[in-house]
């Protein structure tokens, strides 16, 4: 699915005009206040684009780049107003009363969004949720998902957030704290320098655009997934917005041309998300599409022009619609993504699209009509702006308090019932050839749900003093676990995502043993000479050659990797690419190299399908020779290394099983949980003692 914007309502006046959701008070061409129905109406109609194309398309429609601008259209026509008639800035009351304005209608949609997730989502959803609804309620909900988006551990979801629309609400909350700013430094300078205000504010502006659009072409090309939710790659378009607020007293053009700039920003703003990919190129350059289309349509009605748009932009039905424009956007997107979840459905088909649009349509009504103007209304708040203090706190509080209460109340119960049976998980120690533990049926599954995406294997501490890197690439990848007293020798884990998921059953041995543990991870980057790395794994090549030159100066005593890779819900595992040239240098630093051979792989979350349909059912389990080889495909072909295949504690008896000891075996379609690898060390150690690389314990 696709991410999305939100059409924040601004500072509103007192002008005739006014109503819910709708900023009035745009600059006429002649530098006076004036009322621009055709704004409310582009505003209606970017609002109808994001809810079809999201409902109906499954695509974002550019739809967030108008309403950026038109938000900073009206933030700078209202403060530059104020620094024409030098009034005072009063940056403080404009932040309370605009934020007063934002929160109620926020604060509805996330009590409803916590309370369908309670009775309807799957549980796994829920520590994300929580995360979520923090990040939105504070307006950095943009960064939460920019560092998810490349986050390689993130646990991927095949339907988003039902909070992931509140992205583009946190950029525009960080700019209605940063552009007052702006303003009240140009007044200090113009009010010291008589330097004209209006030029002044371009100048500033002009250069934030600038230097803006810049960084944003340069990250969206090196990181898309990072720039698309990135505030420094967005404001140039806000600063669009103010450039063309400042420029609308000094446009002058005939009605004919007034009236074809209107047609071609409608038309070409209905357009954008058809003829471009939003999602996959926006913010660079091609942003500048939908930025240019709506600074046509607001330049193109300063003045009434026969034949141009803004009659339709103004026509009753769009600003029937832009009365609930900011509400209706806060609850389509959670309906859409209930009734994914519900249906179990990726997609949604016409008559169902249809359900979600009047249902979104019902509820944005009963919010605007029930919680945002009521509020908006009450003339004692605007007179004491102190009294939006109170109102913004409370706002908080009505979130933060259940929102803690059922974080508390999930982490008792998950320590409960693991103080409870905490001899009730054998894992690994469970199998026959294990050492055969009885299982108790009837005890909760571990890890818990909502503590899934805490069970990867990390070492807390960076590595420092003898075991910091002078690479910078390597250090930032690289962490420490020093033994409690003299410790008997240094092990490095080097590699991908999966020699990390079994450093879990490295790191109880390296306890037992006494020694000093170095981790050298990089997710989607084997830590093979000729294997290529996972899309998006950047900087691999460049990585293992400076892990290997560290590993080389670090002379370990151990060296733990991976030998093979399997592939998803099929049999084609093989040796990774280059492994004997790998373990050739490995061996010339005289270590010992102790290769695992890889775990099946799966082309659904094994751990949701557990959680959905139980422990036993056939759907979350294959047979051992559909997911992995017959034989170990590293033997022969890893030198002198230590293959260690476990194979038959994730598959036994020829099945490979989801939950093996009341533990949970995978987080997701291919990881190991760290719970179960721990129950592996035990079986790890007998086979390293038998090879003669350990002493037997």
């Amino acid at each position: 699915m696709s991410s999305v914007a939100t059409p924040v309502e601004d500072a509103r006046s007192s002008s005739a005009g006014e109503h819910a959701g709708l900023p009035r008070t745009p600059l006429s061409a002649d530098g006076s206040v004036a009322y621009r129905a055709d704004i409310d109406g582009l505003r209606a109609l970017a609002i109808l684009l994001v809810v079809v194309y999201h409902v109906w398309l499954g695509r974002v429609s550019g739809g967030v780049d108008v309403f950026l601008m038109i938000s900073a259209f009206f933030l700078t026509a209202s403060f530059a107003r104020r620094m024409k008639h030098g009034a005072r800035m009063r940056v403080g009351t404009y932040w309370l009363r605009k934020f007063r304005r934002l929160l109620p209608a926020a604060v509805v949609t996330l009590l409803g969004v916590l309370a369908t997730a309670y009775f309807l989502y799957p549980q796994t959803v829920w520590s994300t949720l929580w995360r979520q609804t923090w990040a939105s309620l504070f307006y950095v909900q943009n960064w939460e998902l920019a560092f998810s988006e490349v986050d390689y551990y993130a646990r991927d979801a095949q339907i988003p957030s039902a909070l992931q629309h509140f992205w583009s609400l946190s950029v525009q909350g960080q700019v209605f704290l940063l552009w007052p700013l702006i303003f009240l430094v140009v007044a200090f300078v113009v009010r010291r320098t008589r330097i004209r205000a209006d030029l002044l504010l371009a100048v500033v502006f002009g250069l934030i655009f600038a230097a803006s659009l810049a960084f944003s072409i340069h990250e969206t090309a090196t990181n898309q997934t990072f720039a698309y939710f990135d505030t420094r790659t967005r404001l140039w378009e806000f600063a669009a917005g103010s450039l063309v607020a400042l420029a609308i007293p000094f446009f002058r053009a005939p009605a004919a041309v007034r009236a074809v700039l209107g047609w071609v920003g409608v038309i070409g703003i209905v357009a954008c998300g058809i003829v471009i990919d939003v999602r996959g190129g926006f913010p660079g350059y091609l942003a500048l599409w939908p930025v240019l289309c709506t600074a046509a349509v607001i330049l193109g009605g300063v003045a009434p022009a026969r034949g141009a748009p803004s009659s339709l932009l103004a026509s009753r039905p769009l600003r029937f619609l832009g009365r609930d424009a900011y509400a209706l956007y806060l609850v389509h997107w959670p309906v859409l993504i209930t009734w994914l979840i519900v249906t179990d459905r990726t997609s949604v088909g016409p008559f169902a699209g249809l359900a979600i649009i009047v249902i979104s349509f019902v509820l944005a009504r009963l919010v605007a009509g029930g919680v945002e103007n009521p509020i908006r209304r009450l003339t004692a708040l605007d007179a004491r702006p102190v009294l939006g203090g109170v109102v913004i706190l409370a706002c908080i509080a009505t979130v933060a308090v259940p929102l803690t209460l059922w974080q508390v109340a999930e982490r008792v119960r998950v320590e409960s019932a693991a103080a409870e049976f905490a001899s009730d998980y054998p894992g690994a120690a469970a199998l026959p050839f294990g050492e055969g533990v009885p299982v108790r049926a009837g005890v909760p599954l571990l890890p818990d749900p909502t503590s899934i995406g805490d069970e990867w294997v990390a070492l807390e501490s960076d590595c420092e003093g003898a075991f910091r890197p002078t690479s910078p690439l390597v250090a930032r990848t690289c962490a420490q676990l020093t033994s409690v007293g003299e410790p008997s020798g240094t092990v490095v884990v080097v590699g991908d995502s999966h020699a990390q998921q079994w450093m879990g059953a490295v790191l109880p041995l390296a306890r037992e043993q006494g020694w000093n543990v170095v981790a050298l991870l990089k997710g989607g980057c084997s830590f093979a000479a000729d294997e290529p790395p996972v899309p998006g794994s950047q900087d691999c090549v460049r990585w293992r050659a400076a892990a290997d030159r560290y590993i080389q100066r670090l002379q370990p005593d151990f060296v733990f990797g991976m030998a093979t890779k399997t592939e998803p819900g099929g049999p084609g595992e093989r040796a990774l690419g280059g492994l004997e040239e790998t373990v050739e240098s490995l061996e010339s630093t005289g270590a010992e190299v102790v290769l695992f051979r890889d775990n099946p792989r799966f082309t659904e979350d094994i751990f949701e399908c557990v959680v959905e349909n139980g422990a036993d059912s056939v759907l979350c389990r294959a047979d051992r020779s559909d997911a992995l080889a017959r034989f170990d495909p590293a033997r022969g072909s890893a030198g002198d290394a230590h293959l260690v295949d476990l194979s038959d504690y994730l598959c036994p008896e020829d099945v490979c099983l989801p939950v093996i000891g009341n533990v949970a075996v995978y987080l997701d379609d291919n990881h190991l949980t760290h719970m179960y690898a721990a129950t592996l060390a035990p079986l790890l150690a007998r086979e390293l003692a038998a090879a003669g690389v350990i002493e037997a314990g």
